[in-house]
C-alpha cells in the first residue's frame, strides 16, 4: 500500500532574499509519516522547507513552493491514499528579479498576489484520485463548521480539522477533529506523535480492513 504524506509550510518568494511563509513546523506531517511507515506501508513524504530528520522507511522528496508541491503531488500517484498535512499558501507574489528597495518617499511597494493551485481539490478531481483523501483544516474560528465545508467543497473523505489560533504550529500538542460525511469525531489535546499513531491506525483500518 502506498500513502502520499505532504508536511509543512511552503515559501512563496518576493523577491530573491524574501519570501511569503507560514509558521508551520511540519512536525504532524513527519510524525504521520513515521506512524505509517512503521506499520510496513510504502510512504512518500512531500516536505516543504523544514529541518526535521526523516523517518526511518519513507522516501522524502523535497520542495519549497505550491507549485513546485502540486507537480511533487502529482508525479507521486497513484497512491492508495494520501493525507494532505501541508499547511499550503494559498497565494503567491508575482516576484520580481531584484530586490526590492524602498522608495524615496518611503511607500510601500504594492505585492500582486496570483492564488495558487489547490493541491487537494487537484487530487480529488484526478483520474488517479487515492480511494481514501484526507485533508487538514488549520482554523482559528468555527473550527468544525469550517472543515465541514472544507470537506465538501474539496472532495475529500475525512477533514483532519484543529484550532491554530494558539501554540499548535510549532508546538508539541494538538487537538484535532476528524470530520467525515458521517459525523465529527473530537480527540482530546495530546502529543502531535500521538495524533499520528491514531490517525495512522484508523487509516491502516480502512485501506487494509483484512489485516486489523
Amino acid at each position: 500500500m502506498h500513502i502520499i504524506v505532504t508536511a509543512g509550510p511552503t515559501h512563496e518568494p518576493i523577491d530573491p532574499v524574501r519570501y511569503l511563509a507560514n509558521r508551520s513546523s511540519g512536525r504532524q506531517g513527519f510524525a504521520i509519516a513515521d506512524a505509517l511507515a512503521a506499520r510496513g506501508l510504502q510512504v512518500t513524504l512531500i516536505a516543504g522547507p523544514v529541518k526535521l530528520d526523516t523517518p526511518p522507511g519513507v522516501t522524502r522528496i523535497n520542495v519549497t513552493t505550491a507549485r513546485e508541491m502540486a507537480l511533487a503531488v502529482d508525479a507521486a500517484l497513484p497512491a492508495d491514499a494520501a493525507i494532505m498535512v501541508a499547511a499550503v499558501a494559498d497565494w503567491r507574489v508575482e516576484s520580481v528579479g531584484q530586490k526590492i528597495k524602498k522608495s524615496a518617499a518611503g511607500a510601500a511597494p504594492v505585492l500582486h498576489l496570483v492564488e495558487n493551485p489547490d493541491i487537494l481539490a487537484t487530487v480529488a478531481r484526478s483520474p488517479q484520485r487515492p480511494r481514501l483523501l484526507i485533508g487538514f483544516a488549520a482554523e482559528t474560528e468555527n473550527v468544525i463548521a469550517n472543515a465541514e465545508a472544507k470537506l465538501a467543497k474539496k472532495d475529500c473523505d475525512w477533514m483532519v480539522a484543529n484550532d491554530v489560533s494558539g501554540d499548535v504550529m510549532g508546538g508539541a500538542e494538538n487537538t484535532v477533529h476528524i470530520v467525515t460525511k458521517d459525523g465529527v469525531e473530537s480527540w482530546v489535546r495530546m502529543a502531535k506523535e500521538a495524533v499520528a499513531q491514531r490517525l495512522a491506525a484508523r487509516v491502516f483500518a480502512a485501506i487494509c480492513p483484512n489485516e486489523v
